[in-house]
């Protein structure tokens, strides 16, 4: 059996204005994702449980089978995984975005989505500055990600650390929204704020962000540290559910738990998790790695990086960017192999009108062998929200959809 999962991130939506009262999935022309809702069934899915934060760590975790509420330690463990650095049992990580806020509100959590260049040259010389410090009884190191997503380490030296219980905020969830208002609380908080402050005046002076501003770019103003936590303990997916898997994403987030999982990781040229992604050459090399593998999973950032920017118009083209260039092919693929599955789903919902992420059952469809159609026609909310498959929680979906 050949598996195939297309991550539409952030797709789930609400009706909009813009839109004529649809969703971006109704507005949008999707003949193939349509053509597996026709072939097999729609239903929905609950990726995040509370207390946890609706956001990609907890709510792809869940997709790809495992509780969140039993694996889960935080977002940027995750990414530290794809990025090969090792946590030792003491140790913490934290998200470390390059963020835009000069008059103290988060006007571009992405700093101008700042290039892997600009940013890796602004986080070396945050590690050259502030980096191998002694800070609560432990180091800190920088590290460069992708474009404005980043690595702190807290190099702990004894089991207890001040970061233990500290509550953050996600940078993407407070558009244009003082920052204030939604500093680190908690244990650790006064760590990570001084750190947030003694990024400001390094980044000020960089001739980085004095060319950024030259050119009219946004520059990056200071870093925002948020999504602390030690390295989870995660069953490997080959042990717990048989197949051989494979993840193509190029958001470290993603690549993380696929890596974490045991699945092989394949970066795609062209691929920059933003609205520019190439779409086609993620689905060339997904059909591809169907040669080799038993199950791949595609990942897509850019609807959700749509819905952030508020941009009714460019998740539609997204969302048939993915059914032309990715969900097309590997639904003409896949039968060729014998017995096949097809699973599309977003994680989570992240909605155009707020431009954050948010609670709530996300749509699925799936196609494939053993899976009867169930005369639905169209992949969207409203059909989605007639349908009797539902899994809550939704880390139950990956069994149903494996067979198993």
């Amino acid at each position: 059996m050949k598996y195939a999962i297309v991550i539409p991130d952030g797709c789930a939506d609400d009706p909009l204005p813009a839109l004529g009262g649809r969703t971006p999935l109704q507005a949008a022309d999707l003949p193939n994702m349509d053509r597996a809702a026709r072939l097999g069934v729609v239903g929905r899915a609950d990726n995040v449980p509370r207390p946890l934060t609706p956001a990609s760590d907890v709510a792809t975790l869940s997709l790809f089978g495992y509780d969140p509420l039993q694996v889960y330690t935080g977002r940027a463990p995750l990414e530290t995984a794809a990025m090969g650095l090792h946590l030792g049992p003491d140790d913490y990580a934290i998200r470390c975005n390059l963020v835009h806020a000069p008059d103290g509100h988060m006007r571009d959590f992405t700093a101008g989505h700042i290039s892997s260049e600009d940013g890796g040259v602004l986080v070396k010389a945050l590690q050259h500055e502030l980096g191998g410090r002694e800070v609560a009884g432990g180091t800190i190191e920088f590290h460069p990600g992708v474009q404005y997503r980043n690595i702190l380490i807290w190099r702990g030296k004894s089991a207890s650390s001040p970061l233990e219980g500290t509550k953050c905020q996600p940078p993407h969830d407070i558009p244009d929204k003082a920052v204030a208002d939604y500093l680190p609380q908690g244990p650790g908080a006064g760590l990570l704020i001084e750190l947030m402050e003694a990024s400001k005046p390094i980044l000020a002076a960089h001739p980085v962000n004095q060319r950024r501003i030259a050119e009219g770019k946004k520059p990056a103003t200071q870093v925002w540290l948020w999504g602390q936590g030690k390295a989870p303990t995660i069953e490997p997916f080959g042990q717990k559910y048989g197949p051989r898997g494979a993840i193509i994403s190029a958001v470290d987030l993603v690549r993380g738990v696929g890596v974490l999982l045991g699945w092989h990781r394949i970066d795609v040229p062209g691929a920059t998790g933003y609205l520019d992604t190439d779409y086609a050459a993620k689905g060339r090399y997904g059909v591809e790695a169907l040669g080799a593998f038993d199950l791949v999973c595609v990942h897509v950032e850019a609807p959700d990086e749509a819905s952030h920017e508020g941009r009714a118009d460019e998740k539609v083209k997204a969302l048939e960017r993915i059914d032309r260039h990715i969900v097309g092919p590997l639904l003409d693929a896949l039968p060729r192999y014998g017995d096949w599955r097809l699973l599309i789903s977003p994680d989570h919902r992240t909605t155009l009108a707020t431009r954050a992420h948010a609670y709530g059952a996300v749509p699925f469809a799936a196609a494939g062998t053993g899976i009867a159609p169930a005369g639905q026609t169209s992949y969207d909310e409203p059909t989605t929200a007639a349908s009797s498959l539902a899994f809550d929680p939704g880390h139950r979906l990956m069994s149903w959809f494996l067979g198993r």
